[in-house]
């Protein structure tokens, strides 16, 4: 039987990485999400447009708007771990890797800016056989 607690493999099935990272009660496993990231969550918060106390302070962590941005970051990577890999390759092309389509700005920019719909839209073109 696998070992659930370190893999970062995509071998898991489509929703084992959101498995992970989800509570039981639907919200973001903030520990559990860094650790298969391998970030810090101060990291993490710069990635993804967050403030560092949102991440660090109880109320802010489980506001609605931090647990989304988070829940959305959460399903693009799980979008993308197919095609990368692993948990940590999907992590790098989302902070690292240039979209042409978005003038050449990363997957973490759009999502900083708070374009995640327009990035959700096009990872489903390319999901159905678009061209990147």
């Amino acid at each position: 039987m696998a070992d659930h607690t370190t893999s970062t493999r995509s071998d898991k099935g489509q929703g084992g990485f959101l498995a992970e990272v989800f509570s039981p009660s639907g919200d973001i496993q903030l520990d559990r999400f860094t650790q298969l990231l391998r970030v810090t969550k101060t990291d993490l918060a710069f990635s993804i447009g967050l403030s560092r106390e949102a991440i660090s302070k109880s109320a802010r962590f489980n506001a609605p708007a931090t647990q989304a941005r988070l829940r959305e970051t959460a399903e693009i990577l799980n979008r993308i771990l197919p095609w990368c890999g692993s948990v940590p390759q999907a992590f790098s092309w989302f902070r690292s890797q240039p979209i042409p389509a978005f003038g050449g700005i990363t997957s973490e920019d759009l999502v900083r800016s708070g374009r995640i719909a327009d990035l959700k839209d096009y990872l489903a073109g390319l999901a159905a056989g678009g061209f990147a």
